[in-house]
């Protein structure tokens, strides 16, 4: 069976890069999004913590109906798991 010819490549040169052109790509979160995600993370959990123990005495809970303080909180936790879906 005959053989045939390999073919000659030519030898790899990277293109020539010109210095102070290119920008660095940003991989990662923002530095405010881990802090701001904790933070709606604890506020939504202590607004429905303090008003499970002492939402009858505090006037702007006290006014407000159980579901809507309960919503309160469960929407500061919503916005918690929103800002955990853009962290890299």
């Amino acid at each position: 069976m005959p053989e045939s010819k390999g073919r000659k490549k030519d030898v790899y040169t990277p293109p020539p890069t010109h210095k102070g052109e290119r920008k660095a790509a940003r991989i990662g979160s923002p530095s405010w999004l881990a802090p701001t995600m904790v933070t709606l993370f604890v506020v939504g959990l202590t607004y429905i913590v303090v008003f499970y123990i002492a939402g009858s005495s505090i006037p702007i809970m006290r006014d407000l109906s159980a579901l809507l303080n309960v919503a309160i909180g469960f929407a500061f936790i919503m916005g918690g798991f929103f800002l955990a879906t853009k962290w890299k």
